[in-house]
């Protein structure tokens, strides 16, 4: 309930997750790609696309990079 600007449970479930998907989500991807082996530059670039698309280089990382680690 919203009572003369007051953010009600609602409001301040989806800025959780506005702050978790903006902030979090990169420092995990970066995190993972920091402790990783990639096959030549691969990890500089990925590292670079996470940094300059912050939520969308993300996504693509955990989506399709986590696959392409060197064992």
């Amino acid at each position: 309930m919203e009572l003369l600007g007051i953010f009600g449970p609602f409001q301040i479930l989806i800025f959780l997750t506005v702050i978790f998907i903006t902030a979090v989500l990169p420092i995990l991807a970066l995190i993972d790609i920091l402790r990783s082996d990639f096959t030549g530059n691969n990890k500089i670039m990925r590292v670079l696309i996470v940094l300059f698309m912050n939520i969308i280089g993300s996504i693509l990382y955990f989506l399709i990079g986590k696959n392409q680690k060197t064992q």
